[in-house]
């Protein structure tokens, strides 16, 4: 059996669990705030007739929430505090 440096063992050895459970409810908060966000857009969209520049503000949080969810993404991945896995468990 090949023993682990630190580095490579995966976060929950790291850092604990808590760190891990807050980042994922983090991109969870961030991922239903552009979903919130994509809604409130359509909805002034419909609404409002182009009267208003509400919707163009909509979608600047939109897209600004998106990409911070995306740094955020990344930052995780190359700290450790998420690991990318496939759809099925390994051997199935």
């Amino acid at each position: 059996m090949r023993i682990r440096s630190p580095n490579q063992l995966p976060c929950t050895a790291r850092c604990g669990t808590q760190t891990v459970m807050l980042i994922k409810t983090i991109i969870l908060i961030l991922l239903v705030l552009v979903l919130i966000s994509l809604a409130a857009g359509m909805v002034t969209l419909i609404k409002d007739r182009n009267k208003t520049d509400r919707t163009v503000k909509f979608l600047t949080l939109r897209i600004a929430l998106s990409v911070s969810l995306f740094v955020l993404l990344i930052v995780s991945f190359f700290m450790g505090w998420i690991q990318p896995h496939g759809l099925l468990p390994p051997g199935s």
